[in-house]
């Protein structure tokens, strides 16, 4: 039985692209797999805190020391830790807010990012332990940054893929819908080319 992690961050509610095209995508996932199972996680409807002193703090407390709200941050980071073993595809939808990433995705990794949760360090390096996951990142953009003046600008999708890869993760797929700023017509674009390549990904 195939398990599908749904993630998305856009402030955007119900005119999201990002959230349209990945929604899409995993219909299309979804309908390969009979009897798939999908977990969804609304990061912008449903807002995670942002990590804080009592987070930090119980890392490098043994259980018997923590306090009741120490407690409570590392056991919601356990819970994300969870969703994101437990899953054999990870669909993340993710709108590029001032060239870098929604402040709510950048909290979802920042609980995810554990050493010896999902990462560990020995005397040859990193090593992730997040493994055998396929990632598809849905990324909207309002102009182009996949080519051209602006590439060197995109903070999005290296970043992304450089989170994901500290973990472990190697197999990602990304899908873009460029250009969404540049009037409807553009956008409807778009969307139509972001579309044919989730056709293509989920054949």
């Amino acid at each position: 039985m195939s398990r599908i992690l749904f993630v998305t961050s856009s402030p955007r509610g119900a005119a999201s692209l990002s959230t349209k095209v990945a929604t899409a995508l995993v219909d299309r996932l979804q309908s390969q797999s009979s009897g798939a199972v999908i977990t969804r996680r609304d990061l912008a409807a449903l807002p995670l805190p942002h990590i804080g002193e009592d987070f930090l703090a119980a890392q490098a407390l043994p259980a018997e020391s923590r306090s009741p709200a120490q407690q409570a941050a590392l056991a919601l980071s356990d819970t994300l830790v969870q969703e994101v073993f437990a899953a054999d595809t990870i669909v993340v939808a993710s709108a590029m807010i001032n060239f870098g990433l929604a402040s709510t995705l950048k909290s979802w990794f920042d609980y995810l990012l554990r050493a010896g949760a999902t990462f560990r360090y020995d005397e040859t390096g990193v090593h992730g332990l997040v493994t055998g996951k396929k990632v598809y990142l849905v990324e909207a953009r309002g102009g182009v940054y996949s080519d051209g003046p602006s590439k060197p600008h995109d903070f999005q999708e290296p970043y992304l893929k450089h989170l994901f890869g500290f973990m472990g993760v190697t197999d990602i797929e990304t899908v873009a819908v460029e250009g969404v700023a540049y009037g409807p017509d553009v956008a409807e674009k778009a969307v139509a080319g972001a579309l044919a390549k989730v056709s293509a990904l989920a054949a």
